[in-house]
């Protein structure tokens, strides 16, 4: 079982605890209170700190450019890369270096696989055989149809790895009632020869000690697992679990990618694997503001892999069964639990833990609803959930903010992360709307602010809004090269929109982004907890006839 350090408390918490679950409110707000302040007292001096955010801004945004362009081609290269014959070749090193080292065929290895196979023709003892891996893949649902949940596991089934090594668990709620259960009796009929086996797991409702959510269902559904794997003999240590909501369809060469890195670094146990999110699924029929920011959390997560420093686990990710068997899983105390396995992990691991980036994608749904209002709640309901992964603030501060004795990780290790962790969740705050309307701050609070600087700078924010634009057409530019053939139900004419939608980027940074951070953080401050996983309802949109 894991250690009790690992959890997230309930209830009371102390006041270290309760400190740390207010700073990053308490800093938001007052990046906010301290530019009106500054204009109040000193027009010049509200203006240098407005002038300092928003060049941060700009390098940021030439930061953003770079990297998405680098991040799309090293995506595009890794989907080009033959993995199941990488694979292959492990299983036979000595005799595949001999082949292929050198060999100038670029898109079937790239150097480091080379070495790769020299590391483990040397120390073939080190390395487990590619035939001995298994993947577990669990599924997670609550209360989806048939239509949702079916395109992930028929995903599952073009996968280039290996069928007869596929153990897939469909981890359903009972929450969800009969209907659920009729859709997982369904899926099983179909598949239940499909892969080495196709299991069903209920996650009971109302037991003790849990939130309502994602983490309890899927270490519910571990503990069955690791029980499964002892009855038919499989080693947890050449196992990998895949997690993936109902709506999630992974490339065909996902489980190959994994497999390939698991066997390939030494220090398997302690890493996780992390896929490349693009929520494209659905994008030619969500509607505009929804369309914007799944394009946009996409190229952050593109972005992301180009930053393997400060990479931390999202949404759908892999990791060794024998890792989660020692740490118990999940967190069965959190709304998100996919952010805060990176931080369990950490700890557990006593620093020794990191995610490696995948270059290989997993789509996920965009966020349609019933009807456009249904769907612009639906979207703030997804992002507010996504922010509340603030409360990791407070599950890591109070580690580092410790008795050295008694702290998992070193202090100097772990404050860089504390810090960007801290630093992100104030960002998401306060970035949109200073940017936006902070131009005008020193003049409306103080009429002295009618000097030659007070003038001048709504036009100087401009100048510097326009450079930082430079980001956000690279970004267009990329998500034409991302996005899937328009469907034929679509005419020519919903390109041409999927270009205008990103006139939307002022609101939907201002709604999206600051006021669904500020919303998590202040329940945050206030004590009132967010205990309840509320579902991003799945809608699929029937072709026209």
């Amino acid at each position: 079982m894991a250690s009790p350090s690992l959890e997230i408390p309930r209830g009371k918490r102390t006041r270290k605890y309760r400190f740390f679950e207010i700073l990053p409110g308490l800093m938001s707000y007052g990046a906010i209170i301290l530019l009106f302040a500054l204009s109040w007292l000193d027009p010049v001096a509200g203006s240098i700190y407005l002038f300092i955010i928003v060049t941060s801004t700009l390098v940021k945004a030439v930061g953003t450019a770079y990297r998405t362009i680098q991040g799309y081609e090293v995506l595009k290269r890794a989907m080009r890369v033959d993995w199941h014959r990488r694979v292959a070749d492990l299983a036979t090193p000595h005799m595949s270096y001999e082949r292929i080292r050198d060999d100038d065929n670029r898109s079937y290895h790239f150097g480091e696989h080379v070495e790769n196979l020299r590391f483990i023709a040397a120390m073939p003892d080190s390395y487990p055989n590619p035939t001995d891996i298994y993947h577990v893949v669990i599924v997670a649902a609550y209360d989806e149809d048939f239509a949702v949940i079916d395109p992930t596991i028929s995903a599952i089934d073009r996968s280039t790895f290996d069928s007869d090594r596929i153990i897939v668990a469909l981890a359903y709620e009972a929450r969800g009632g009969e209907a659920m259960a009729a859709t997982a009796r369904r899926l099983y009929d179909k598949y239940q020869h499909t892969f080495r086996d196709f299991v069903l797991i209920e996650h009971p409702d109302g037991l003790l000690g849990e939130v309502i959510g994602k983490g309890p269902n899927l270490t519910y559904a571990g503990h069955y697992l690791s029980k499964y794997l002892q009855q038919h003999r499989i080693s947890s240590a050449n196992v990998i679990v895949t997690t993936l909501d109902s709506d999630n369809r992974m490339h065909e060469k996902y489980l190959d990618s994994v497999t390939y890195e698991f066997i390939t670094h030494p220090n398997r146990e302690r890493l996780s694997y992390q896929p490349v999110s693009l929520f494209m699924n659905n994008i030619w029929d969500a509607p505009a503001p929804a369309r914007v920011i799944a394009l946009s959390n996409s190229f952050f997560n593109v972005i992301s892999t180009m930053r393997p420093h400060a990479l931390r686990n999202f949404a759908s990710h892999s990791q060794p069964m024998q890792a989660l068997e020692a740490m118990d899983f999940w967190s069965k105390r959190t709304i998100v639990e996919d952010g805060h396995q990176y931080w369990r992990s950490l700890f557990f691991f006593r620093g020794d833990y990191s995610v490696l980036p995948i270059r290989i994608p997993i789509y996920q749904d965009a966020v349609i609803g019933e009807t456009f209002w249904k769907t612009v709640k639906a979207q703030f309901v997804q992002v507010r959930r996504w922010y509340y992964g603030a409360s990791d603030v407070a599950y890591v501060g109070v580690r580092l903010f410790t008795q050295k004795s008694r702290r998992p990780v070193p202090f100097w290790q772990l404050f860089p992360k504390f810090w960007r962790l801290l630093d992100g969740h104030i960002t998401l705050c306060i970035l949109a709307p200073i940017v936006a309307f902070g131009g005008w701050v020193p003049m409306i609070m103080n009429m002295s602010a009618h000097t030659m600087v007070g003038y001048n700078l709504p036009n100087i924010v401009s100048v510097v809004e326009t450079f930082a634009s430079l980001g956000l057409i690279v970004s267009v530019l990329v998500s034409f090269r991302l996005l899937p053939k328009r469907p034929a139900k679509y005419r020519r004419g919903r390109s041409l929109l999927m270009l205008l939608q990103w006139i939307l980027i002022p609101v939907t940074s201002i709604l999206y982004q600051s006021l669904a951070a500020f919303y998590a953080q202040t329940r945050l401050m206030l004590g009132r907890y967010m205990e309840k996983f509320d579902v991003t309802k799945k809608i699929i949109k029937a072709d026209k006839q």
